[in-house]
């Protein structure tokens, strides 16, 4: 028996094999639904939606959705930027006076965030 493997992210929802095209990201502490691009890679705490879903996504009460481009028609962002906005999520990611533990095993990793250097500097 061959098993094939599709290189082709489906929706995440229950029931739908469409590609997908957006994806999905909570952000609880805000109380927000963010629905962007298609992240590059398949992350296990966000979702990917087909067009449909994306178009008809709705948040729980109480809770904003921040609809991002889906279009890749936005410029990249300068080397400077994104490190930039890396810097800025580390910050309101840290936690307030009191600190927290490190999971035992965790190695000291804190997130999903790489700063990726270019050759240039």
């Amino acid at each position: 028996m061959v098993l094939a493997v599709s290189l082709v992210r489906r929706c995440s929802r229950t029931a739908c094999g469409r590609p997908a095209v957006a994806t999905l990201t909570y952000v609880y502490a805000d109380s927000t639904a963010v629905l962007g691009p298609l992240a590059t890679y398949a992350e296990p705490h966000c979702y990917d939606l087909c067009a449909e879903h994306a178009e008809r996504l709705t948040a729980p009460r109480g809770w904003e959705v921040v609809r991002l481009a889906l279009g890749s028609a936005a410029p990249p962002l300068p080397v400077d930027d994104l490190e930039a906005l890396a810097d800025a999520v580390r910050e309101a990611a840290r936690p307030a006076e009191g600190g927290w533990a490190e999971p035992a095993g965790s190695g000291g990793r804190r997130g999903h965030l790489r700063v990726l250097r270019g050759t240039d500097g």
